[in-house]
């Protein structure tokens, strides 16, 4: 039972992070506690794909792959292959005992000629069975969330070096699973409407003689409207997302090449101000949060309650190293970080991949840092399969 509550409380706060402050805090409460970005819809930010999953999620500017709609749709201009589809799977948050909630990942594109591409993508996100109980621990009746995001994107090559995109999505969430209501409060399905725009360079050089290339990117995803589940609720943010990076690969030889990505990423949503304990529509520091999409993107960046040094804390980077033998063969690893006060995600991940002709393979793990195995994102898995068509 107290599995199934901490589960639901995941999936109507989304990432909903105690705020327990210590007894020595200042007046504040920020120095020493936890002050998350919260959004709805989190299911959008995992890293879907086995590839940049075992490259601690970094691939906005790691080389052209089958999952680049999540990442930078702009990427698939330098896909070698015409057109390719794949599909991944990971069992989630096993880390705290739950057996039937998994994500599903289905992406491919289309080249039309050399300088034009279409691309499509489906995630879902299967939230299992929930028993749902009233306040006083009554059975209240068994429902089946799940929320999908469903995308379509247009990706064109402005130069031989350089490509830009567009993503359109359609985002629907069912925390009732169906049953209508939950504790007698009637729930409806949130539905909201994004879009990504991505940017994409990479050129070639040359390092002491070996073949080299460098690539930057930027995709800026989830610009929505924000979303409710229940008419007449205060609608809150979807995850609208900045994430930039870079890349250099080098061939060592004939047979074996090496590839290392660094992503930063920061959520473009407001960060939570500090309200007087004593009357809530007093704030003590930071700004409102209470405003639309396109202010709450702009605000993010200067709206946190510690000023410069808390708007720092809210950027988490990625980090992986890719080796590939004769390009068949694929060992990868990767770190990513995240600060104690964002929510203090951090782990090592780990994994492989094979290729062979059209078809291609690749498995990754996760290794939290914090917590080890109580971690809910303990032996997080991921596997991928891929085709390619000339």
């Amino acid at each position: 039972m107290i599995k199934k509550v901490f589960f639901i409380v995941f999936v109507f706060i989304s990432i909903s992070i105690t705020r327990a402050a210590d007894d020595d805090d200042d007046v504040l409460g920020r120095q020493k506690s936890l002050n998350a970005i919260v959004t709805t819809v989190p299911f959008l930010t995992i890293a879907p794909d086995s590839r940049a999953g075992a490259m601690g999620d970094a691939g906005v500017a790691t080389s052209p792959d089958l999952s680049s709609q999540h990442w930078n749709a702009a990427k698939y201009m330098f896909m070698k292959e015409r057109s390719g589809i794949g599909l991944s799977y990971s069992p989630w948050l096993k880390g705290i005992g739950v057996t039937d909630l998994n994500l599903l990942y289905l992406s491919g594109y289309y080249k039309f000629d050399d300088r034009q591409a279409i691309s499509a993508g489906l995630k879902y996100f299967n939230l299992g069975t929930i028993d749902y109980t009233t306040y006083g621990g009554e059975p209240a009746g068994t429902g089946r969330p799940n929320e999908f995001a469903l995308d379509v994107g247009y990706s064109r090559l402005f130069s031989d070096y350089f490509s830009m995109a567009l993503v359109f999505r359609f985002i629907y969430s069912d925390i009732a699973g169906s049953t209508g209501s939950i504790n007698n409060i009637p729930y409806e399905p949130g539905i909201s409407v994004a879009a990504d725009y991505g940017i994409y360079y990479q050129r070639p050089f040359q390092i002491s003689k070996k073949d080299a290339e460098w690539a930057f990117g930027l995709n800026i995803s989830n610009i929505g409207t924000k979303m409710s589940y229940s008419e007449g609720d205060k609608k809150e943010f979807i995850p609208t997302n900045l994430r930039l990076g870079g890349r250099v690969s080098i061939d060592l030889d004939e047979y074996n090449s090496l590839g290392v990505a660094l992503d930063l990423n920061k959520l473009l949503v407001p960060t939570p101000p500090v309200r007087d304990p004593d009357a809530d529509s007093i704030i003590v520091a930071g700004k409102d949060d209470d405003v639309g999409t396109i202010k709450g993107m702009i605000q993010s960046f200067y709206d946190a309650p510690q000023d410069f040094q808390e708007e720092m804390q809210e950027i988490m980077f990625s980090a992986g190293i890719e080796y590939w033998y004769r390009k068949q063969f694929a060992i990868r690893a990767g770190y990513f970080h995240e600060h104690q006060k964002k929510g203090n995600r951090k782990y090592i991940t780990a994994g492989v991949g094979l290729r062979y002709n059209i078809f291609s393979i690749d498995f990754s793990y996760l290794i939290p840092t914090v917590d080890g195995r109580n971690s809910p994102l303990a032996n997080t898995m991921r596997f991928t399969l891929g085709f390619t068509f000339e």
